[in-house]
């Protein structure tokens, strides 16, 4: 990889000329008949998923828990599931890492090494210095947990934080306070946020707290976000995210395209996947 991460974003974003994120998350209750579930099904369903939605989308953003609830086992169809993956389409590891010192430093290893990851989750409750490793590497990127997408999402994120006369930080919520210190983190280029779309007004006015970061939007799908505020404020606005197409954003749908509903044209499940796909693509599309 000798692009950055970035730039390799905006050229996926530029040939499908979409910035949906294709979620995978593939839980064993809710496969479609056919499929046993077990790891087996599991596997099965996450690669015709794959398979099936990989023309229309970004990027593609598998949910490690899915994967990891089944032991070794379970991390080896995942690295097989990564091997499916085309060089150019940019691969996030949803893993929500970020711990101290070494740990941190090994998470890096095993995500962007071993697993070959493009970009990570990761959580910024330990500070900058826990996730440095992860914000480290130039090919690389991290997202950083923002104003997630999740019911409880408030109890804690948006709590507010006195006012930081030193570095001149108003009093303000804490997921705010986050997007403040998360755009000085890292070498440049290399970090961004995750914040959900079911919080509209939240993620405006963090985007002109972080007119440069990327960000990566849940919540659009099965929770019912709505896309027109995503599109009007998830692309950057500065620097090196609001160069390329798409603005460095990224919207993510998982439920929304592979759990099964009423049968539609086929009773092929991965043709309705990717009917799903192609109709989130038209409606996520690249503005600029």
């Amino acid at each position: 990889m000798t692009a950055g991460y970035l730039a390799r974003l905006a050229a996926r974003s530029a040939a499908t000329g979409t910035v949906l994120c294709l979620g995978i998350d593939p839980d064993p209750a809710r496969l479609p008949a056919g499929f046993s579930r077990d790891l087996d099904g599991v596997e099965r369903f996450a690669a015709g998923v794959l398979e099936a939605a990989l023309p229309f989308a970004a990027a593609v953003k598998p949910n490690l828990a899915f994967f990891e609830a089944f032991g070794s086992a379970g991390v080896a169809a995942l690295e097989r599931l990564r091997a499916k993956v085309p060089a150019d389409v940019p691969f996030v590891a949803d893993a929500k890492r970020g711990d101290i010192g070494t740990t941190a430093t090994r998470q890096a290893v095993a995500l962007f090494d071993v697993l070959g990851a493009d970009a990570v989750t990761v959580s910024p409750y330990l500070g900058e210095a826990a996730v440095a490793p992860l914000l480290g590497r130039g090919d690389r990127y991290a997202y950083v947990l923002c104003r997630t997408s999740n019911d409880g999402a408030g109890e804690l994120q948006d709590l507010v934080v006195a006012e930081d006369t030193n570095a001149k930080m108003p009093a303000e919520r804490l997921h705010e306070r986050v997007a403040r210190r998360v755009a000085t983190w890292g070498p440049g280029d290399t970090v961004g946020l995750v914040v959900g779309a079911t919080a509209p007004e939240e993620l405006a006015t963090i985007r002109a707290i972080a007119p440069a970061l990327a960000f990566l939007v849940p919540g659009v799908g099965a929770q019912g976000g709505a896309v027109d505020p995503v599109l009007a404020h998830g692309p950057a606005t500065a620097g090196a995210a609001a160069v390329g197409s798409g603005g460095g954003l990224l919207v993510n749908v998982s439920r929304g395209i592979a759990d099964d509903g009423p049968e539609e044209a086929s009773d092929d499940p991965f043709e309705r996947v990717a009917t799903r796909a192609r109709e989130w693509a038209r409606r996520l599309p690249v503005l600029r």
